[in-house]
């Protein structure tokens, strides 16, 4: 077994084919030279923490040798070999297979205009720590993008003492993430913290110290973070001539076109059970997780159909925000008032069923709920709306 890509995918990966009773060799192959670790924390607490960081390691390289498992790290696959059923790596190496998973993510996509090179952008630890080194007080801060990341980042340098401006080129943040009402929410305690954000607004060039905009105002930037997004990596995949749709194209058992190879996490899309085949494309660290399962479970013989709510989640200074299920199949919109200003609102589609929660809250005063409507999404669960709009009824009991 081959594993291409040492992320939060390929590490779930290695522990589950050991799980499912595969003895022979597994091998797993990283471009960085630290072993996989966690990345949820490169945006928020690597960068503001007081000490100086170290990685969040998902296995370290006695946990892989104790699983009898191959690490290499700081070497690339480049090329896939399906005849014969082989990669070969950057150094020249070449290593066969029976099945190979490819997990090699997603990559932040880059901005086009003149003085791009300039910007700044968040894939792995070490850009966290260039990062952590620019926002020190006193610095103006331009980050380009209004998405989650972006705003993650636009907290973590207020926190540092940085003066930061969102520049955003749709009609709000989060436009393609959640509903008006959380983005207002998001939107208000950024403000709050001192936070500029600027909508409607398209960058013309980056120049030494300001972005300048296409109508022709200057933002004021010792330094640029490009937070527009992440495309899928798919160039290993597009060479070996597999199928791709919204990255690579996988069946509902992670299975590529290729039956001996198998795709997980970020760089993936796959027809979801739980929402009538719809097809998905899922950028969340449970995603990754609970898709690596299934892979590794099928690689090994099984014949095991993904059906995993999505489930995601952001922090914005003291405020969790997080998403369960597919908000975007719902027409219809409950919501639940909590504690503290918190809310969660229940999507909702012709048939009343509900494929959809989203909420913000301070702390984890949504975690329950929406962990709750994440089991009844599961389960197409057709809920009570009077019963959503209570938050004194217990989402519990709707279970039975």
């Amino acid at each position: 077994m081959i594993i291409v890509g040492a992320g939060k995918a390929g590490a779930r990966a290695v522990i589950g084919l050991r799980e499912h009773g595969w003895q022979s060799e597994i091998t797993l192959i990283g471009e960085e030279t630290l072993p996989p670790y966690d990345r949820p924390p490169l945006s928020k607490a690597s960068i503001t923490e007081e000490t100086e960081p170290s990685p969040v390691l998902l296995l370290d390289e006695d946990t892989i040798k104790s699983l009898g498992a191959t690490w290499i790290g700081g070497s690339a696959v480049v090329s896939i070999d399906r005849a014969n059923n082989q990669v070969r790596l950057g150094d020249g190496r070449i290593i066969g297979y029976g099945k190979l998973l490819l997990a090699t993510g997603a990559k932040p996509r880059q901005l086009s205009c003149p003085g791009a090179a300039r910007a700044m952008l968040l894939r792995d630890f070490a850009d966290t720590l260039a990062l952590r080194a620019a926002f020190v007080p006193g610095a103006t801060v331009a980050i380009v993008g209004g998405g989650f990341i972006g705003l993650e980042l636009a907290a973590s340098a207020t926190k540092r003492g940085a003066s930061v401006t969102v520049i955003e080129a749709l009609p709000r943040v989060l436009m393609r993430g959640v509903t008006e009402e959380i983005a207002a929410a998001v939107a208000a305690r950024h403000a709050a913290a001192g936070v500029k954000i600027l909508i409607d607004s398209k960058v013309e060039r980056i120049d030494a110290d300001c972005v300048l905009l296409t109508d022709g105002r200057r933002i004021a930037a010792q330094v640029v973070v490009a937070g527009i997004g992440a495309a899928p990596a798919i160039s290993l995949a597009e060479e070996a001539g597999l199928d791709l749709d919204n990255g690579i194209a996988c069946d509902a058992m992670m299975r590529t076109s290729d039956p001996d190879i198998y795709a997980a996490g970020d760089c993936c899309s796959f027809p979801h059970a739980v929402f009538g085949g719809k097809r998905l494309r899922l950028e969340a660290w449970r995603s990754a997780q609970d898709q690596a399962a299934v892979a590794a479970e099928n690689m090994t013989g099984g014949n095991r159909v993904f059906e995993a709510v999505p489930w995601f989640w952001s922090d914005q200074f003291e405020l969790t925000l997080q998403i369960a299920g597919e908000p975007s199949n719902g027409n219809r919109i409950v919501k639940r008032p909590l504690k503290d200003g918190a809310f969660i609102l229940c999507h909702l589609d012709d048939a009343g069923t509900l494929v959809g929660a989203s909420g913000i809250g301070p702390g984890n005063t949504i975690a329950r709920d929406i962990r709750l409507c994440e089991l009844l999404i599961g389960k197409r669960a057709k809920p009570d709306e009077a019963a959503l709009t209570d938050p004194a009824f217990q989402l519990r009991t709707l279970l039975k």
